[in-house]
C-alpha cells in the first residue's frame, strides 16, 4: 500500500487535458500564457541585455519552453527517467539565468518546476525534485524567512491540491468510461435477448403450423399421384388452408405482441373460448392486473396449444380454462373432459407442448401437461 502510493504515477486520464472542463482550460492556458509572458518581461526587461546577452536570452527562453513541453509529454507516457531529465535541464536553466543577472525567470522556472512536480509525478521522484526548487528559490529571495515559508509552503501545498484534483477528475473519467461499457453492454444483451423473443414467436407459430400443412399437402400429392378419391385429396388441401389460416392469425398476434399492442389477456381467453365452440368455458380467479410482456405471450401460447389439442384429440369434449391472479405467480389451467372411448388423449403433450415448457422454464416458470382424472390437463405457472 506504501509503496503503491509514492510510486504510483496520476492516471493518464488525470493529466490528459481532456479531463479538464473548458473553464479551467481556458483558465489554465491563460496561466501559461501569464508565465509565457512575465518570463520575457523578466529577460528582456534585464540591464545586462546586450550584444550576446540577448541572444543568450533568447535562447536560454526557447530552452526553457521546449523542455517544459516536453517534460509535459514524457509525465503523460509515465517515462520516469526522461521526466527527471527534463527537470534538471529546467533547474540547469534557471541557475545559469540567476548567476547572469535574470532573477525573475529564475524564480518562476524553480516555482514552476515545484508545482507541476508535485502535480505530474510520483510522489517518490516529486519530493526531492520540489525540495531542490524550493531551496534554491529560498536561497536566492530577497524576502524575509517568514515570507520564504510561506511560500515554499503554499507553492508545495498548490502542487499537492493540483495533484489530488487531477486524481479526482480521472477517477470520475474511469468511473464514466466504465458506466458506458456497461450501458453498452446491457443494450447489446437487451437486443440480444429481443433477438431471442423474436426468434421463439417466429419458431412458436411458424414451425407448428407449416410442418402440418407440409405434412398435409404431401399426403395430397401422394393421393393424387395413386389417383386416390377426389374426396379425400379435398379433406387434405381444406386441412392445410385451415393450418395456413390458423398460422396467419397466430403470426397476427405474435406481431401485435411484439409491437406492444395485445388485447387484455382475459378478452383473449374470452375469444378464444368462443372460437372453440360452446362446449368450452373460461374462469378467471385474482386480483387482475397486466402482466410482464414475456408472461401474457407464455399463457396466451399454451391456451391456444391447449384448446387445439383438445379440439384434436378429444373432439366434443368439455374444456375448463381457469386462470389465476396469485400473489408471485400467475397460474394457467385447461382441462378437457376426456375423448371418446379409444381416443389417444396422451397424445396432447406433443411438440406444440414441448416448446410451451421450454418458454415457461425460460421465465423461471413449469408447464405441467398429462392425464388426469377425467381427460387431459395442462397446468402453467409462471412467476410475475
Amino acid at each position: 500500500m506504501t509503496e503503491n502510493l509514492w510510486t504510483r504515477w496520476p492516471s493518464r486520464e488525470a493529466l490528459l487535458p481532456e479531463s479538464v472542463s473548458r473553464p479551467r482550460r481556458l483558465l489554465s492556458r491563460g496561466v501559461r500564457l501569464a508565465v509565457f509572458g512575465t518570463l520575457l518581461w523578466g529577460a528582456f526587461t534585464s540591464s545586462r541585455l546586450h550584444g550576446w546577452g540577448s541572444i543568450a536570452a533568447a535562447v536560454g527562453l526557447v530552452a526553457a519552453v521546449c523542455a517544459a513541453w516536453a517534460f509535459f509529454r514524457t509525465t503523460l507516457a509515465h517515462r520516469l527517467w526522461p521526466s527527471l531529465a527534463l527537470v534538471v535541464v529546467l533547474l540547469a536553466l534557471a541557475v545559469a539565468a540567476r548567476s547572469v543577472g535574470f532573477g525573475v525567470p529564475a524564480l518562476i522556472i524553480w516555482c514552476g518546476c515545484a508545482v507541476v512536480a508535485l502535480e505530474r509525478l510520483p510522489l517518490a521522484a516529486a519530493l526531492p525534485v520540489t525540495s531542490a526548487a524550493l531551496a534554491s528559490y529560498a536561497l536566492v529571495s530577497d524576502d524575509a524567512w517568514l515570507t520564504k515559508v510561506a511560500t515554499a509552503g503554499g507553492l508545495a501545498l498548490a502542487g499537492y491540491v493540483l495533484r489530488l484534483d487531477a486524481e479526482a477528475r480521472g477517477s470520475a473519467q474511469r468511473l464514466l468510461a466504465q458506466e458506458r461499457a456497461a450501458r453498452a453492454a446491457e443494450a447489446e444483451s437487451a437486443a440480444l435477448a429481443e433477438r431471442a423473443r423474436i426468434a421463439r414467436e417466429i419458431h412458436d407459430v411458424l414451425a407448428h403450423s407449416l410442418s402440418a400443412q407440409m405434412v398435409h399437402l404431401e399426403a395430397a400429392r401422394l393421393l393424387i399421384e395413386r389417383d386416390a378419391d377426389r374426396r379425400q385429396i379435398l379433406d387434405r388441401v381444406v386441412a392445410a388452408r385451415g393450418m395456413a389460416r390458423d398460422g396467419l392469425a397466430e403470426t397476427r398476434q405474435a406481431l401485435s405482441a411484439l409491437r406492444g399492442d395485445l388485447t387484455p389477456l382475459e378478452d383473449f381467453l374470452t375469444q378464444l373460448v368462443e372460437t372453440a365452440g360452446g362446449t368450452a368455458e373460461v374462469t378467471i380467479t385474482g386480483e387482475r392486473r397486466p402482466l410482464p410482456a414475456e408472461a401474457s405471450q407464455a399463457v396466451r401460447r399454451v391456451a391456444q396449444e391447449a384448446l387445439t389439442n383438445a379440439r384434436r384429440h378429444a373432439p366434443g369434449a368439455g374444456v375448463r380454462v381457469r386462470l389465476d391472479y396469485g400473489a408471485h405467480e400467475v397460474m394457467l389451467d385447461v382441462r378437457d373432459s376426456g375423448g371418446p372411448p379409444g381416443e389417444d388423449t396422451g397424445t396432447a403433450g406433443g411438440y406444440g407442448l414441448l416448446g410451451m415448457r421450454e418458454r415457461a422454464e425460460l421465465l423461471g416458470g413449469s408447464l405441467r401437461a398429462g392425464p388426469g382424472e377425467e381427460g387431459f390437463v395442462v397446468t402453467l405457472k409462471v412467476p410475475v
